[in-house]
């Protein structure tokens, strides 16, 4: 089902964008309608964040038309988006984190008195907008002092700041917790209520068949086809979106897991930081898928901080193969063998004005030092080609700014960099987080194969058929303790919300 029509407010016929040799979108369709919430499905790389920046005025199209309540559109900022009526909630977060929440939420629009900010104004605003929107979070907070999942709330609050006849929101729920998410879902009824249309980007399929009415699937930068929500499954748009059935997102394992009497890698004991976690006892084995679960607050990213001695403990003890393993800094742990992908790739997983291949060898450039202390070039680019090849990251070349890629790609990046250094323990902080279903596939092997070949893995995710797809065993945690450690055989998801919530029987 085509879902244009004479009653679209926004309307794109044949959009095309070229970056020089590179093709981004090839003759765009889309039609959105008011009141209704229009997504757009595609893998990373397909041309979704393309087309966005083009609606909020980042990029200008090379050509085609784009219409918004009839009339041409083509704003050169977002300034001037936003003035037409159209807002962007970005994935990516762009927030100053040396300012407040209030000041993030109206930059550039600050109320004034006699050419001066008025303070109390500001907070006063803001704190309307928060109230509105029913967000927990606090106006005067410093951005830099909020959880990932706060900055988040606090972007899309400045998005809906304006009022708006289009709303994009750009992987609004990567980071919030299932009862953050529910905040946004109410807000976006609110929204439809008022007429308001929303471009909805995700890669959660069960929450694109609760809030989608139509559904536009994209791939290599084309427009494929636009269903109404009622007409279409995610097994069908899954084929249409990465251009093959996918019998299993979750692929098995190719030797079993490790017996629980092998010796443990990793062994943790009553590791405590005061605040945040306390006696947090579990151990490793080699080739060991190990899941951490919990609600946003429960403390699993502050225990995978402290094990890579970002953060330090006040007690208990890490033993890795057996030996007691003092980890008082990052450079401590890759030096006992331990990689992390980190929740938060753009500000500590990656360098984003540096090339792919800085960020993917920046980690074991040791590897590639000559007796005088020259790199060898040649073998340190071999290497990153290679990697960039394992997990199909989509680049024009290695020599391309890694902050210019997808979020997902990315990912991949932050990923790589990791691999390369071989690492005996492997820490995995949601390490899918705004990754298409396709790439997800991908780096699920990646990890399996990894497992395969002896690594010790601790993945910690918020998404349970994640954490249930893909450990052998699993430790959920809440408000800073873990709250259990169950087997494959014990793994449900009413277990582990359960366990989670602290709600058990």
């Amino acid at each position: 089902m085509d879902s244009s029509g004479t009653d679209a407010i926004l309307e794109i016929k044949d959009v095309t964008k070229v970056f020089g040799a590179v093709t981004a979108l090839k003759n765009m369709q889309l039609s959105v309608r008011p009141g209704r919430v229009h997504t757009i499905l595609g893998e990373n790389g397909a041309g979704k964040s393309t087309l966005m920046k083009i609606l909020a005025g980042v990029y200008q199209p090379t050509s085609g038309d784009i219409r918004l309540d009839g009339k041409p559109y083509a704003p050169a900022n977002p300034q001037d988006a936003a003035k037409a009526g159209l807002t962007i909630v970005f994935q990516e977060l762009s927030l100053c984190n040396n300012l407040t929440v209030a000041e993030n939420i109206l930059a550039t629009r600050e109320p004034s008195k006699a050419g001066f900010i008025n303070d109390k104004a500001l907070r006063r605003k803001a704190a309307a907008i928060v109230a509105d929107l029913k967000l927990p979070v606090s106006v005067g907070d410093k951005v830099g002092d909020l959880s990932i999942a706060q900055r988040q709330l606090v972007e899309i609050a400045k998005g809906l700041s304006v009022d708006a006849k289009v709303v994009i929101l750009d992987e609004p729920t990567s980071s919030l917790s299932d009862s953050e998410a529910e905040i946004l879902f109410d807000i976006i009824g609110r929204l439809k209520e008022k007429g308001v249309a929303i471009i909805y980007i995700s890669h959660r399929m069960e929450e694109i068949m609760r809030l989608s009415d139509d559904i536009t699937v994209v791939r290599d930068g084309s427009y494929i086809t636009t269903r109404d929500k009622k007409d279409a499954t995610i097994e069908a748009l899954i084929a249409m979106m990465v251009g093959r059935d996918m019998d299993e997102i979750y692929p098995p394992r190719d030797v079993p897991a490790p017996e629980l009497n092998a010796p443990a890698v990793l062994a943790v004991n009553d590791l405590s930081r005061v605040g945040e976690f306390s006696d947090i006892s579990f151990d490793v084995r080699a080739g060991e898928i190990v899941g951490f679960f919990g609600l946003i607050g429960s403390g699993r990213s502050e225990v995978m901080n402290a094990l890579f001695g970002m953060k330090q403990t006040s007690q208990g003890s890490i033993l890795i193969d057996g030996g007691q393993a003092a980890i008082a800094s990052p450079v401590d742990a890759i030096n006992r063998g331990i990689g992390f992908v980190t929740e938060n790739r753009k500000e500590e997983g990656l360098v984003l004005s540096h090339s792919v291949e800085a960020n993917i060898s920046m980690v074991a450039l040791k590897r590639y030092a000559g007796a005088l202390g020259f790199l060898k070039r040649r073998s340190e680019r071999d290497a990153a080609k290679d990697e960039v090849k394992r997990l199909a990251i989509k680049t024009a070349s290695l020599d391309t700014i890694a902050g210019s890629l997808s979020g997902g790609n990315q990912q991949k990046i932050v990923l790589a960099k990791w691999l390369l250094n071989n690492p005996k323990i492997l820490i995995l902080d949601e390490p899918t987080r705004g990754v298409d279903v396709g790439a997800k596939f991908e780096i699920y092997k990646i990890i399996r194969q990894l497992a395969a070949q002896g690594t010790a893995i601790v993945l910690v995710s918020s998404e349970l058929p994640e954490i249930i797809g893909m450990s052998d065993r699993v430790v959920v945690m809440s408000e800073g303790r873990m709250t259990a450690t169950l087997s494959r055989d014990q793994m449900s998801p009413e277990a582990i919300m359960s366990f989670a919530t602290g709600f058990v029987s």
